[in-house]
């Protein structure tokens, strides 16, 4: 296995982790007081954003060749540092709050 393929796995792999998170959050938010489920769910759309950001800079790197994917890396460490940060700050928020 080449390096952008054992780096596609492992982006692969944080996205599948961070959709659990997701559909624990959906999940919390399906069960919530009717004023905190508004939250969540306007939480849940800020980050859709960035989520599909994050997916299409996968898809480039998918598509990029051996000898270029290494320029589109930073990109991608950015959107999923973007994302996970939101996603994170979101679970931490939520967890505090008593619904």
């Amino acid at each position: 296995m080449n390096r952008k393929e054992a780096y596609q796995e492992k982006l692969e792999a944080q996205f599948k982790e961070l959709g659990t998170k997701l559909e624990a959050l959906k999940v919390k938010a399906d069960h919530a007081a009717a004023e905190l489920k508004a939250k969540y769910q306007e939480q849940l759309a800020a980050l859709r954003p960035k989520q599909e950001a994050a997916r299409r800079k996968l898809q480039e790197l998918k598509a990029a060749s051996e000898a270029t994917w290494q320029e589109l890396r930073p990109g991608m460490e950015k959107a999923w540092q973007e994302l996970r940060s939101t996603l994170e700050s979101m679970r931490t928020k939520f967890k505090k709050t008593k619904h």
